[in-house]
């Protein structure tokens, strides 16, 4: 019988106001997945516009790999992205503005993430 895979859930609360923050959970979750360990980017309050088509090209933290790319990798990779909705709909952000790889989701859903993973981190 395997293992299975070790998860973590990492929660973006920021968007292009604060591009370090923004940038930090999908840097985590490329390294995440590099590791083989299983990690679910969810996007609540302002960072629900780095689902937004061509947002995220315009969001650059010094120093940092750009988010765009992080972004592509992490989708690529068979990452999840999950997105409040109640977020969305303050927004006026319908389903057909999102990227690929974008799921919406409500408070419940969140909570078992959670429940299911080894660690939660905030951003």
């Amino acid at each position: 019988m395997s293992e299975a895979k070790e998860k973590i859930v990492l929660i973006a609360l920021h968007a292009g106001e604060e591009p370090e923050r923004a940038t930090f959970p999908f840097l985590l979750a490329n390294a995440a997945q590099a590791m083989d360990v299983e990690a679910v980017v969810v996007l609540q309050g302002t960072a629900v516009y780095l689902a937004k088509k061509g947002y995220a090209d315009h969001v650059l933290a010094a120093g940092l790999t750009p988010l765009k790319t992080l972004i592509d990798n992490y989708v690529a990779n068979g990452g999840k992205i999950l997105c409040c909705i109640p977020c969305l709909e303050e927004r006026k952000i319908g389903q057909a503005d999102l990227i690929q790889g974008t799921e919406l989701i409500k408070a419940g859903r969140l909570v078992v993430e959670m429940t299911e993973a080894k660690s939660t981190a905030v951003y």
